[in-house]
């Protein structure tokens, strides 16, 4: 690297700390010229990074905002928090956030030095995060590593297991990561089998790159996102959820994001809600969490889970003394029989 190079990222790590830098101590730190930094700070601007000038005795430089987000200098401890923070956001799936969270390790982790990169993975085994619901876990690694062949459109290789315990090998060339709900899907192109196939990351191992390039294939559909919901659909066309949520349609596809397939705003602040659960257990769950009253039409199994729920929660809440627990338990049935047709909340 040459000296002006290595001047220059130096200069650059100063002026990503949130201050101020008068142009005498910018030269005395880095032993050159105050003419010699007026050029550098000229150099980085040029470079696209928006440095501020202020003057005056009390004036400097810094490092503004700008209209698009330049190169970043880390240090050690400052890249390990980042990557530690981003795996969590990958494997805990955060609306809005998680294939940005995807992406962004992968150039991270690629760049990591060895030593950095043994750091995060000790603070990964170290740590046993928190789960949310009843969901699958997915590997962070195992993202980034799915991330990566995406955006060299690189053929992969892995080890998968099938719904019904079936494992096999699969050579694919990957085309998208799609975060839905709780679970993460690669949308690919199955070499062996040549078409394309949607595979559950969860249940995806060992993945590795071949080195492979490949030309970017044509999906059959609008968008990866799209056809994971046309796929859903068409595998299992009987299992539809259908209930009135007396909520905002805007309201609750907020709340529900992904798994509110299709909402229908029913005016006076309802809605109808149409989604094909991959969990029943986990629709009663989101349905009774939306903190509304609300009336499920189908499938009956769903009534069933709700009814299973709502037992549970008024057995919870009886007295230490269980004096009325039968009565209560009675209760629960005859209410929980009504809930295809009466408002649950």
């Amino acid at each position: 690297m040459s000296e002006t190079s290595a001047r220059l990222l130096n200069l650059l790590s100063l002026l990503q700390t949130p201050r101020e830098w008068p142009g005498s101590e910018l030269a005395e730190r880095l032993r050159v010229t105050p003419r010699t930094i007026r050029r550098d700070i000229g150099r980085l601007r040029d470079l696209g990074y928006p440095v501020h000038a202020t003057m005056g005795a009390e004036g400097g430089y810094r490092l503004a905002a700008g209209t698009a987000m330049p190169p970043l200098l880390l240090d050690d401890e400052e890249a390990v928090a980042i990557a530690v923070g981003l795996r969590s956001a990958a494997g805990h799936a955060v609306d809005g956030i998680e294939e940005a969270s995807v992406r962004a390790l992968a150039k991270l982790e690629q760049v990591l030095p060895s030593r950095l990169r043994r750091r995060v993975g000790t603070l990964g085994s170290a740590t046993v995060p928190m789960p949310f619901g009843d969901g699958p876990t997915v590997s962070p690694e195992h993202l980034t590593v799915l991330a990566a062949a995406v955006a060299n459109q690189e053929r992969l290789r892995f080890a998968y297991e099938a719904f019904d315990g079936t494992r096999t090998k699969r050579l694919v060339e990957p085309h998208r990561l799609v975060s839905a709900g709780r679970r993460w899907y690669l949308v690919a192109y199955d070499n062996e089998r040549a078409d394309w196939r949607i595979f559950r990351v969860d249940r995806l191992s060992e993945p590795y790159p071949t080195g492979v390039r490949t030309p970017p294939r044509e999906l059959p559909a609008a968008d990866a996102a799209a056809y994971v919901t046309e796929r859903m659909h068409g595998m299992a066309p009987g299992v539809v959820a259908v209930a009135t949520v007396h909520l905002p349609a805007a309201e609750v596809r907020a709340r529900l994001g992904h798994a509110a397939a299709e909402v229908e705003p029913l005016g006076e602040g309802a809605c109808r809600l149409r989604t094909s659960p991959d969990s029943l257990e986990w629709t009663a769950f989101r349905l009774a969490m939306l903190g509304c009253e609300f009336t499920v039409h189908e499938p009956a199994e769903l009534t069933a889970h709700l009814r299973q729920l709502g037992g549970r929660v008024l057995r919870a809440a009886e007295d230490e003394g269980g004096g009325a627990g039968a009565d209560a338990g009675a209760d629960t049935g005859a209410g929980a029989a009504r809930a295809a047709d009466t408002p649950w909340g």
